[in-house]
């Protein structure tokens, strides 16, 4: 069977109370529950991961080395800067998708960059949580190529 690992870094804990106006009134709860349906679905394992310490989701992916066959990951504001995360994700070499709510390229200058997009298999932004739907079927044709 084919084993997921959906990972959301920090702050994603929030999600329903932190700006919803530019995150939406969704929780992160109520992302998992349909993913799992979707998962159920595709006929896939999928485990789900949160923290907002990039040392333990760096622990995670290493963990997932040789487990996990995809990966979902929303590395939250570590996207910008987390040469660690990039080098993690690099290490392990399982395909990744990376996963946005908003559109980081219609925010602040800051947001722009992803040190992980260039070794992702991809990189979907700016659709809100659906995003995390269309990353899982996405990641798991990848795993299954």
């Amino acid at each position: 069977m084919t084993n997921i690992l959906v990972v959301n870094g920090p702050n994603l804990n929030m999600l329903g109370k932190r700006e919803p106006s530019v995150y939406g009134t969704e929780t992160l709860a109520d992302i998992e529950r349909q993913l799992r349906i979707a998962a159920d679905e595709l006929d896939v394992r999928i485990d789900f991961f949160q923290s907002n310490v990039e040392g333990e989701i760096i622990n995670r992916l290493h963990d997932a080395f040789g487990v996990c066959d995809g990966i979902v990951i929303n590395p939250g504001a570590f996207t910008h800067y987390s040469y660690a995360l990039r080098d993690a994700l690099a290490t392990i070499s399982v395909p990744f998708i990376e996963v946005h709510i908003s559109n980081i390229h219609a925010r602040e200058a800051f947001r722009h960059l992803s040190v992980l997009a260039p070794i992702a298999v991809g990189q979907i932004t700016g659709l809100g949580t659906y995003g995390y739907e269309l990353a899982l079927r996405a990641i798991v044709k990848t795993a299954k190529k």
